[in-house]
């Protein structure tokens, strides 16, 4: 089996509570937060009412026993005993913890731009951050983690110094209280110590010069002024360190007659050793100083010149091969906007032949549905279904009159078909049904004989085949409604009072499951 991954050693001690909210790179939601610090979960544990918190928190929660559930209180959800917390009614959620683990992060850090998951910041960079904030446990100041070590030698007012003369190590808060305390015995300091004083000021002098000759090409005039002080400063530092060796041989001299105590007193300190240099090997040491700086300087610009150059150098040939990745990427672009818009004409063409097809397919299926209705005898029966909800349409002025499909004498014949008015039309309104037969223009007509004068007879079936309602005429050849069509249907001639309503209204049975039957009947004699 392999090794299961260890979790960071701080998620394992649970001693941490939940992650900052602000370490989310994405949205935040609400099943990562704890139910106690309502921060996002660390080693999440679950309750036995189903909450989630962290295992610090859980821990701290029942560490003075059980405690009941504040979310299930704040939810209305509490009931016991699952919603009280208590030592050990919490098992590690790992689905959760695995969740977390895997949500993409930020360092919280101002500043940081670290990014990677939760599990990556927890093990690798949580506590390691340049840019976490820390306490100094000196003057207990707020500082950068990068900031620690500059802080200590330089700015914490609780740091410890050693002195540059004793060597010995003190606070530098009391250096003030140290400098009254040495003002006591300053005066048989300064005699004590007179030659190290000026040796220290030789040198001190020295660096200054060391500086002044190291100035740039408008400051060297000034700085030639500064040097010829500094060498009438050093002939007069040479002249006084000669008369005080002078003066130290005479004290000494003299020491030997005076008590031991005042002897103690007045001896000078140990020195250290220090030679005068010659004027003239001053100077030429300074000067091979200046010309070893320069020459040190000369050669760091060029160094930098000559990196600076390979910088430009790559930086152009990324800028070439950038402006041609540019270019190659615009004529792709250019082509797909060609492309696309060809493709947009194609869409435009192909949208408008479904739409001749759809259109092509409606008359088509209504040509199919008049093709199987149709006759070819002279004999049409039509059935009119949903009997109750036409009439009501008719009542309401919705659908008043209805077209059955077409029926023929003969395939080459007359074309024909049925108007009925549910509410009735004409003299019959609202209280017939009215009944008309009319005549179509057909692909034959040019063949057949005209006017129209063909017997017709109208019925409404008698389901039971018992009392059917009848009605028979013959054309009138001098109408209108019987000469050949000249538009798709001549004006309707028929029955507007072929059978009173209130007989449909009563029991009978023309009507039966909300259905009734119509028959026309074609005399065919002459045809």
């Amino acid at each position: 089996m392999a090794a299961q991954e260890q979790s960071p050693p701080s998620s394992l001690e649970g001693n941490k509570p939940g992650f900052p909210k602000k370490i989310l790179a994405n949205s935040l939601e609400d099943k990562h937060l704890c139910n106690s610090c309502q921060k996002v979960l660390r080693r999440p544990l679950q309750a036995q009412c189903g909450h989630r918190f962290c295992s610090f928190c859980f821990n701290k929660i029942v560490s003075s026993g059980p405690q009941k559930c504040s979310a299930c209180i704040k939810e209305d959800l509490f009931e016991e005993p699952t919603s009280i917390l208590k030592q050990g009614g919490a098992f590690p959620d790992n689905a959760a913890r695995r969740e977390v683990e895997a949500l993409a992060a930020v360092c919280p850090n101002e500043g940081c731009s670290w990014t990677g998951t939760i599990k990556e910041f927890e093990a690798g960079h949580e506590g390691q951050c340049d840019f976490m904030i820390i306490l100094c446990p000196s003057c207990k100041e707020l500082m950068r983690a990068n900031e620690q070590e500059r802080h200590n030698e330089r700015e914490c007012p609780e740091r410890t110094l050693n002195c540059k003369y004793c060597k010995e190590p003190f606070l530098l808060k009391n250096i003030k209280v140290w400098v009254e305390v040495e003002k006591e015995k300053l005066h048989d300091h300064e005699r004590q110590c007179s030659y190290e004083h000026l040796n220290l000021l030789l040198h001190f002098i020295m660096g200054i010069k060391l500086s002044l000759e190291g100035l740039q090409p408008p400051g060297l005039e000034l700085a030639g002024h500064k040097l010829q002080e500094l060498q009438r400063s050093l002939r007069d530092l040479e002249l006084k360190m000669s008369q005080m060796g002078g003066a130290a041989a005479a004290a000494a001299a003299g020491g030997a007659l005076a008590p031991p105590a005042a002897a103690a007193a007045c001896a000078p300190r140990p020195a250290v050793a220090f030679t005068p240099l010659p004027s003239a090997a001053l100077q030429l040491w300074s000067e091979k100083a200046k010309v070893a700086e320069l020459s040190r300087r000369c050669l760091e610009l060029e160094v930098k010149v000559g990196t600076f150059e390979n910088i430009v150098c790559v930086l152009n040939r990324e800028m070439e091969r950038s402006g041609a990745t540019m270019e190659a990427y615009n004529r792709q672009h250019r082509l797909d906007q060609d492309k696309i818009e060809i493709l947009n004409n194609k869409v435009r063409q192909l949208e408008r032949t479904v739409s001749l097809r759809d259109l092509s397919v409606v008359e088509m299926e209504g040509k199919m549905r008049e093709m199987s209705a149709a006759t070819y005898d002279g004999i049409f029966v039509w059935k009119i279904s949903d009997f109750t909800k036409k009439r009501q349409d008719a009542v309401a002025g919705r659908a008043p009159a209805m077209f059955s499909p077409a029926f023929y004498t003969s395939k080459y014949g007359y074309k024909m078909c049925l108007r009925i008015y549910l509410n009735g039309d004409g003299t019959g309104r609202g209280t017939h049904l009215s009944l008309f037969f009319v005549v179509m223009r057909g692909h034959s007509d040019a063949l057949l004989k005209w006017p129209f004068n063909q017997k017709v007879t109208l019925m409404l079936l008698d389901q039971n085949n018992r009392e059917h309602i009848i009605d028979a005429f013959r054309p009138d050849v001098s109408s209108s409604s019987f000469q050949r069509p000249v538009s798709d249907m001549n004006i309707a001639s028929g029955c507007p009072l072929f059978c009173p309503l209130a007989k449909l209204d009563s029991k009978n049975s023309y009507i039966r499951d909300d259905t009734i039957f119509i028959k026309a009947i074609v005399d065919l004699t002459g045809l």
